[in-house]
């Protein structure tokens, strides 16, 4: 066997699943954030601070990949 599936070796299929899973688990947790405070009728105080300390996740997941990128480092 090749060692690939669909021409993917096993790295880039971790790196797509990471990339792509983890994106989709954010805008998942998102949705329910929205969800949730709309809900509980936090209002526009409650709402933002939910979401700006989820931010803070989704900001650091993205730092993660700039300084990836920014190091070269694979």
């Amino acid at each position: 066997m090749g060692g690939t599936v669909f021409g993917l070796t096993e790295a880039q299929i971790s790196q797509l699943g990471l990339t792509w899973g983890v994106g989709g688990l954010i805008a998942l947790m998102l949705y329910i954030i929205w969800k949730v405070a709309r809900e509980s009728k936090a209002g526009r105080f409650g709402t933002f601070v939910l979401f700006f300390v989820l931010a803070f996740g989704i900001f650091g997941f993205l730092m993660k990949q700039v300084i990836k990128w920014l190091l070269g480092v694979e």
